[in-house]
């Protein structure tokens, strides 16, 4: 720490906040905030503190689209294609096991939760992919008979029942035992919950490096102020090779969008469409719409939010063309998040050094897996 850096911390911060703390979490999203709860409670007498570079989560945990899914048919089909029927199935098990961990902590009410059930979309020219995926759903109930509760979970909508206003609709598959929430209540709730438990966050500050001390870890701030821990966990999820650049996670931005309210709006629920690169969902009498990612790989492997014509433009598209035909919209408000994607599945959750660990690949299941990697965060020291 420079001279000009000492001079700007005053003896009472070193003393009561830039100090040393049992553990110490980078990253106050989702998985961060979960992470502080359950080292909290495993750890009563413990000094915490939660690190986030912004006044709010810098990825996707308050920028998510609300979505309490577990995996689309078409999802876990081409799973299978690169995983086991066993690793496929301990996924989908545990980011239902994450969901249930999350309301059981915090309560359906305080989190907006609504069990409305999911769906995956198939448009009149993907009826051979609709057909190859009705055929396959047998076997993915079967495989899904012991990991969930609701049977069947996968079942073709019976067309007669229409389509909830959409058009160009060749098939609809319903997923039992998804539903939908408030991002915003569900992350305020999770602060209010860590603040409640004597756990210390501090907003603004960016880590800029981490060191192994061979008794703890010290973190380097931007300012250089330097932090001391017996543990740190770093849970930045997409942004986390900033700080371990030999980790296997790479940024993934996702567009979305909200409408003006639509009267008589017939869209309930949370839907799926093209192999999940698109997703859209009512809020209130509004529609929610995110997605297109597959547009531009590359330009959206990108640690920048924004957004781009490009994928609007599809966005909006969809709206007019198969979600809200024939109907009059107004776009509302626009935004991005920050997702953290990798060459597997599977998230991290691992000791990069004795008392460094990281918690971080959410895969777009943030929602459904982080209170389930904060848990396994919190035994791992």
């Amino acid at each position: 720490m420079d001279a000009n850096t000492q001079a700007s911390i005053s003896w009472w911060e070193k003393q009561s906040f830039v100090k040393a703390y049992d553990f110490v979490i980078i990253g106050a999203g989702i998985v961060g905030l979960n992470t502080a709860i359950q080292l909290r409670l495993r750890y009563p007498d413990a000094d915490i503190a939660v690190l986030e570079r912004g006044w709010l989560p810098s990825g996707a945990s308050t920028k998510n689209a609300g979505f309490a899914c577990f995996g689309s048919p078409t999802e876990l089909l081409s799973d299978l294609q690169q995983a086991s029927e066993a690793d496929v199935q301990t996924l989908v098990q545990k980011r239902y096991q994450g969901l249930q961990l999350l309301l059981r902590l915090l309560g359906a009410e305080a989190i907006g939760f609504e069990p409305s059930g999911g769906h995956e979309v198939f448009l009149k020219h993907e009826s051979e992919i609709f057909a190859h995926t009705a055929a396959q759903l047998p076997m993915l109930n079967a495989m899904l008979l012991d990991a969930l509760p609701n049977h069947p979970v996968y079942q073709v909508r019976d067309s007669n029942r229409g389509y909830f206003g959409m058009q160009q609709v060749e098939g609809m598959i319903h997923i039992a035992g998804e539903g939908m929430l408030h991002t915003g209540k569900m992350m305020r709730a999770l602060w209010d919950y860590a603040l409640n438990l004597g756990i210390r966050v501090f907003t603004g500050i960016s880590v800029e490096s981490i060191h192994e001390t061979g008794q703890g870890a010290e973190l380097i701030t931007t300012d250089g102020a330097a932090f001391q821990a017996s543990h740190s966990f770093v849970t930045t999820n997409g942004f986390a090779r900033m700080l371990l650049p030999e980790l296997d996670v790479q940024p993934a931005r996702a567009q979305v969008l909200i409408t003006e309210p639509i009267p008589s709006l017939q869209l309930q629920g949370t839907y799926h469409y093209d192999a999940g690169y698109y997703y859209f969902r009512n809020v209130g009498n509004r529609v929610l719409l995110g997605g297109g990612r597959n547009l531009d790989f590359v330009g959206e492997n990108t640690y920048l939010q924004g957004n781009t014509a490009l994928i609007m433009e599809s966005l909006e598209g969809l709206l007019q063309s198969v979600i809200l035909p024939s109907q009059k919209f107004e776009i509302a408000h626009t935004w991005s998040g920050i997702m953290g994607i990798g060459g597997q599945k599977s998230y991290i959750v691992q000791s990069v050094h004795p008392h460094v660990h990281v918690g971080v690949r959410m895969g777009g299941m943030g929602v459904a897996l982080g209170s389930l990697v904060g848990m396994e965060l919190s035994e791992i020291v």
